[in-house]
């Protein structure tokens, strides 16, 4: 399905593909991984043509269709489910013709070629995905002006997940979902027909939404089949049989070498040792196995431990305006050597409850109590945007060590990964994996009590997080976790509490109850949402509770859909009254009477949804 042949590419004369090559199948889910910095959002570029190789190419057959998630978060006054609809190009394309199509046989092509598409069931699809990735009912009909960023990027991915392309790229796609959204979107990504390449740093995700993974390794690609686990596993064994061939050959040269250089001047050898020399020049030499390592995180442990409770909360509430909780009745402690993690959807109040751990918000009522001198390191991903743009590693470390010299500064920080590369260089010019080990720095400097991580992982690379988990499993204090990333949820806290319903309570259950808990869901409003077939939706749970002027819009629209679908059977009737067609045409009749006896059936649908819409009116 996908071809890539002979890639090669340089940025600023650094080169990042080297004629790069892979053959990915048709309906595969691959997963693409390397390092940061390797190249890897480059490649996508290249598939897409938003960047031209300087060598090599990449294709796929004619008719398939490559889309990707937008750059640009979309925004104005257009509904989220109406910008979700619009990522089907063919089917918008379609209902815009069919809204001025008169020529009868046209009209049976464009209403054939919908029913081909499903084009039916596209507003509960297009809900269904919504809903996957966190949006209420009343949010998929709110404008997407009225969204944050990252909410809008997540508009941006269901409407390239509803365009179902014949082959989607995917950058990070869990970036800006929660646990919840990332769960379904682990599920979606599994029975999606076609063929995904996905960058993902996400292990659990690679293990058990794609089926083979593309590594991105010194320039070039190479294909390996099953998930992440089995990926590294044959990795290493091709690694280890690489290091024994390269000691078998290195010996084989050696006894070569040693016999030249023994009888290459002795003339009843030298034929034989001028033979071996050219056997040694023809010797393809095996490459030595470069380990990349990941350089460590390291959070000291406090200095001095603090008896338990470190902090207890008694019926506590917290929010941001007065009078008005985001979350109440919070009765919970904890213990110097708990590890929790918070699950619960974007906007059900983790980050709120974090920033009432460290002090950002005050309790509003109840109590929150802990000992004066328990200190909290905090890390969240809005910080990478609040580094000074102009500060450099270094100048964080002066202020953080003002009474050290400059040798033991830099000394620090070559310990914890910012070499003289990098600790020169300014904040504007650090990559987000950089930014976040400066930030994680920042924030464990002082060796808190309790380290509070808010999505720690994004922009982290595989064996980044490998050594993020080490570094909180090493660290003696207690840890608040929130990330979206369940191996590292599963690998690094031992408790769960869930934030849901306006409070915090523990979750009895494990990852795998939580992941059923949230599919299970899903599927429940996957079946609210079913719509009737045609283009009359099934009204949401927020057209159902509609003020007096949209239930007006809802009617005048019920009204305009009648008097359209009226039009197509008018023009079919005509096409039909004339007896010549079933002599000369019969298909074509045929397919003329079946498509009127279906516009029959919307006829009827869309009339009761406006004596519905009536009915409700009169009994506002």
């Amino acid at each position: 399905m996908l071809h890539i042949n002979g890639l090669t590419y340089r940025i600023g004369g650094r080169l990042l593909l080297d004629g790069a090559s892979a053959a990915l199948p048709a309906g595969h889910k691959v997963g693409l991984v390397g390092r940061n910095g390797t190249g890897k959002s480059t490649l996508l570029k290249l598939i897409m043509g938003e960047l031209v190789p300087e060598a090599g190419s990449a294709s796929v057959p004619r008719s398939a269709r490559i889309g990707s998630v937008a750059q640009e978060a979309p925004g104005g006054e257009a509904s989220l489910i109406d910008t979700v609809l619009a990522g089907d190009r063919e089917r918008a394309a379609l209902l815009a013709e069919a809204e001025t199509a008169h020529d009868p046989h046209r009209i049976a092509e464009i209403q054939t070629r919908l029913a081909d598409i499903d084009a039916h069931s596209a507003p509960a699809r297009a809900a269904t995905i919504l809903a996957g990735l966190g949006f209420t009912p009343e949010q998929q009909d709110g404008p997407c002006a009225a969204l944050s960023g990252g909410w809008r990027m997540r508009v941006a991915l269901a409407a390239a997940l509803f365009g179902a392309p014949d082959v989607l790229l995917l950058d990070e796609p869990t970036n800006y979902l929660d646990l919840e959204g990332a769960i379904w979107l682990k599920s979606y990504i599994r029975d999606y027909p076609h063929t995904i390449l996905m960058v993902s740093h996400d292990r659990d995700f690679l293990n058990d939404a794609v089926d083979a993974i593309l590594h991105l390794e010194q320039m070039k690609l190479t294909l390996y089949a099953g998930n992440y686990d089995s990926f590294e596993r044959q990795r290493r064994e091709q690694q280890a049989l690489s290091v024994k061939l390269k000691k078998k050959q290195d010996e084989q040269r050696a006894h070569m070498q040693a016999y030249v250089d023994r009888f290459r001047y002795k003339a009843s050898k030298a034929r034989q040792a001028q033979s071996r020399l050219k056997a040694l020049a023809k010797l393809e030499p095996i490459a030595d196995v470069v380990e990349d390592r990941v350089a460590p995180f390291d959070f000291p442990s406090p200095e001095k431990p603090l008896a338990p409770p470190l902090v207890r909360w008694d019926k506590a509430s917290v929010g941001y305006e007065p009078g008005k909780p985001v979350l109440r009745g919070i009765s919970l402690r904890l213990d110097p050597d708990d590890r929790i993690a918070l699950l619960g959807a974007n906007g059900n109040g983790k980050s709120t409850f974090a920033k009432l751990l460290c002090g950002k918000l005050q309790a509003m009522a109840g109590e929150m109590a802990h000992p004066a001198r328990l200190t909290v390191g905090y890390f969240a991903q809005h910080q990478l945007d609040e580094l000074k743009p102009d500060w450099t590693p270094y100048d964080y470390m002066a202020k953080l060590l003002p009474e050290a010299t400059v040798a033991q500064r830099r000394a620090r920080l070559g310990a914890l990964g910012f070499g003289s590369d990098f600790a020169d260089t300014v904040s504007a010019k650090l990559s987000g994996g950089e930014k976040a080990r400066l930030l994680f720095l920042m924030a464990s400097f002082h060796a808190p009590h309790i380290l509070v991580l808010d999505e720690p992982t994004n922009h982290l690379d595989v064996d980044s997080r490998e050594a993020l988990i080490l570094a909180i499993n090493d660290y003696e204090g207690a840890v608040i976790l929130i990330s979206h990333d369940r191996h590292i949820i599963e690998t690094s806290a031992d408790r769960l509490w869930l934030v849901n319903d306006g409070t915090v309570r523990p979750y009895d259950g494990d990852m795998d109850d939580y992941t059923a808990l949230v599919l299970s869901r899903a599927r429940s409003a996957q079946r609210r949402d079913k719509a009737p077939r045609a283009d009359v939706p099934a009204p949401s749970a927020a057209r159902r509770r509609a003020s007096p002027a949209q239930l007006r819009k809802l009617i005048q629209e019920a009204e305009a859909t009648i008097d359209k679908i009226r039009e197509k059977i008018a023009i079919l009737d005509e096409a039909l009254s004339d007896h010549t067609i079933y002599a000369e045409e019969p298909q074509r009749a045929a397919d003329f009477s079946r498509l009127r006896t279906r516009l029959a059936d919307d006829l009827d649908l869309a009339e009761t949804r406006w004596l519905e819409l009536h009915d409700e009116e009169a009994h506002g």
